[in-house]
């Protein structure tokens, strides 16, 4: 009984911790389904250029989940996090029949319904607050990697850096991804999503990034310089599909090194990339 009254509390003060950090729930209307997400905004986003950081979840995952194992939102309380929820959708190596919430997995999957979930969460943030568009980030767990991968070829011309984990990208997403500082966490026991595939993922983003030799960038972490400041860092942990701990931390701190180059950009631009 006592260990039950524990487990409870540890449960109750969890909630307490995620609604304190003001984490909000908000919709959007897209082709007639309603989509929503969770969305932390600074209390200066209005009136100061914000950084934004969208995460994805992997297959099964939710928003809520997202929010409490990620915590983007309190490693950079500036900047405005949004932890968006997918639909059921068929997986690629589990849930084929798509019981589990998801994310499209290459272009034109699924009517392209998240990447217009994408436009649309964009659009409202760029019109409601100070956006700082030299600074906007993507980052995901699993399919939510994968979908990061689709988002860097389909939409690549918006973000200053992206951080997939648990991932690899498909090969057709190449030809579309123009040069872009990525950090990408493998586990070398990944069962599900196998260290091999990641590695040849890390290989091909090398190419299109230009990249040297490895050096060190911090425990775990290896840095692959660019001629064109457009950086490989991979962050390689002994172990399985999970992400650990102290993976959100390094992003951050990999996101806050690496703002946009560009000083400006087109509307016209955040439909950049294949359709």
């Amino acid at each position: 009984m006592k260990r039950v009254c524990a487990i409870l509390l540890l449960l109750l003060a969890g909630n307490l911790a995620f609604a304190a950090d003001n984490p909000t729930r908000m919709e959007w209307q897209v082709d007639g389904i309603t989509r929503d997400a969770l969305v932390y905004v600074p209390a200066t986003a209005k009136t100061v250029p914000s950084p934004v950081v969208f995460a994805f979840h992997g297959h099964g995952g939710t928003m809520r989940q997202a929010a409490i194992k990620f915590t983007y939102h309190k490693h950079w309380p500036e900047a405005i996090v949004i932890y968006m929820q997918g639909l059921n959708t068929p997986g690629t190596l589990t849930d084929p029949e798509g019981k589990k919430p998801g994310w499209q997995k290459t272009f034109g999957d699924q009517g392209d319904r998240d990447l217009k979930f994408f436009d649309a969460v964009l659009g409202t943030l760029t019109k409601d607050y100070k956006v700082d568009e030299k600074r906007i980030y993507a980052t995901g767990h699993s399919n939510g990697g994968g979908f990061t991968y689709l988002l860097w070829a389909a939409r690549g011309d918006v973000f200053a850096a992206v951080a997939p984990c648990a991932a690899a990208a498909k090969p057709e997403f190449a030809q579309h991804m123009k040069p872009k500082p990525v950090l990408h966490m493998a586990g070398e026991n990944d069962p599900l999503v196998k260290f091999a595939w990641q590695q040849r993922t890390i290989e091909e983003l090398r190419k299109i990034n230009g990249c040297g030799e490895g050096k060190p960038w911090g425990e775990h972490c290896t840095m692959y310089p660019s001629k064109t400041g457009t950086p490989v860092v991979t962050y390689i942990h002994s172990g399985g599909h999970q992400l650990l701990d102290d993976v959100p931390p390094v992003i951050v701190k990999f996101f806050k090194d690496f703002p946009s180059p560009l000083t400006a950009r087109s509307k016209g631009t955040r439909q950049a990339g294949r359709q």
